[in-house]
């Protein structure tokens, strides 16, 4: 009788933990979970044809180490305003890593807008894909919680009054929001080129910043379903999103990747350089 009533328990407390272990792994994961996710598709690796090498000497980058609140220190890419402004842009690097075209395009923006400070983050703590099959593994491996220790440090980095602006591309384009969201009352305004949108109205509802959105009609990933749930999501937060889409494919704004499309990237630029201006004053 013993060893029945011990049988019973036994499986009645497997159930249980069965139960509670389904719950935790059926959570629905972050945005920019599902998005690092996506790496493990061998569709989606092949979309990302290996880019063609860029060589950019910077005139005026420089390599900068801040505290993160862990413990640790991360590395970033610094363009300094040329006279003292609490205007900000942090950058948040593709799924390639912090590489030469983040830095050049960093410094397109530095030069059109005029007097501000730009912060190249990198959530890959040194590391640079230079294929496909490299990118998915640095994009699967990256911690949440590293990741936002890193851009929380760089929030800190530019200070308590700092006017904070965000961008990025691909996998930086879903944390361009994320941080944007972690600047709180900083954030002035946030740049998205084909990323991951937050799904979670209720953390939209504490976004303090516009958003401009470039996306490709042609992304199998981002696609049109996925953007169109952004805005209406965007607009049940209360929020205001500028969204421009074109006809082009993931990727479309890098110079390096064979799908690059001139004429969207032109546009899209174009766009954000007016979004910033009149967000950074």
């Amino acid at each position: 009788m013993k060893k029945l009533i011990l049988f019973t328990l036994f499986i009645c407390l497997g159930a249980f933990t069965f139960a509670q272990t389904k719950v935790v792994c059926c959570g629905k994961p972050s945005a920019t979970r599902q998005f690092a996710m996506l790496a493990s598709s061998p569709k989606f690796r092949m979309a990302h044809q290996n880019p063609l090498p860029i060589r950019f000497q910077s005139a005026v980058g420089t390599s900068i180490t801040y505290k993160t609140a862990e413990g640790k220190e991360s590395t970033a890419w610094f363009l300094k305003a040329k006279k003292a402004t609490n205007n900000y842009i942090l950058v948040i690097h593709e799924w390639w890593g912090l590489n030469d075209f983040v830095k050049r395009e960093s410094e397109k923006v530095y030069n059109d807008l005029g007097n501000v400070n730009i912060i190249d983050l990198d959530l890959y703590d040194g590391k640079v894909a230079t294929t496909r099959e490299e990118a998915g593994k640095y994009m699967q491996a990256v911690n949440e919680d590293r990741a936002k220790a890193i851009i929380n440090g760089a929030i800190a980095y530019a200070g308590a009054k700092a006017h904070i602006a965000t961008i990025g591309w691909c996998f930086g384009g879903g944390w361009s929001l994320q941080t944007s969201l972690l600047a709180g009352k900083k954030a002035v305004a946030c740049v998205m080129y084909y990323g991951m949108p937050e799904q979670d109205v209720d953390k939209l509802k504490a976004l303090n910043a516009d958003v401009l959105g470039n996306f490709a009609n042609k992304d199998q990933w981002i696609n049109t379903k996925v953007v169109a749930k952004f805005d209406t999501d965007m607009k049940a937060a209360g929020k205001k999103l500028y969204l421009h889409q074109y006809d082009a494919d993931h990727g479309f704004a890098n110079p390096s990747n064979p799908i690059y499309d001139s004429n969207a990237t032109k546009d899209a630029y174009a766009n954000t350089i007016t979004f910033f201006k009149a967000r950074l004053k």
